[in-house]
């Protein structure tokens, strides 16, 4: 009864979540994720469909909930603008 009708997976969810973190973690295009993975448009697809529902989000959310209460994270921002420069066709060059 716990069967669901259809294709039955390939690959492991595991596998694809490794997936995406070797994509991640290597910043390689998509199609040179190791096919130990799984299918390449298969990770991908996972990934994309995450972020279109915002599992990534809550993902994220729920670890710096997390680390916050731990207090393992420090909230100070720091904006340094000294190496921001505009185009020179910003500048007016000629």
């Amino acid at each position: 009864m716990g069967k669901k009708p259809g294709r039955p997976r390939t690959w492991t969810r595991r596998q694809l979540l490794d997936g995406i973190r070797w994509r991640t973690r290597t910043g390689a295009p998509w199609r040179d994720v190791p096919e130990q993975y799984g299918r390449w448009d298969r990770v991908y697809d996972l990934f994309r469909r995450w972020q279109r529902n915002g599992t990534w989000k809550r993902i994220l959310e729920r670890l710096q909930a997390e680390a916050d209460a731990k207090d393992l994270i420090t909230w100070d921002v720091s904006v340094d603008s000294t190496i921001a420069r505009a185009h020179l066709h910003a500048a007016r060059a000629r």
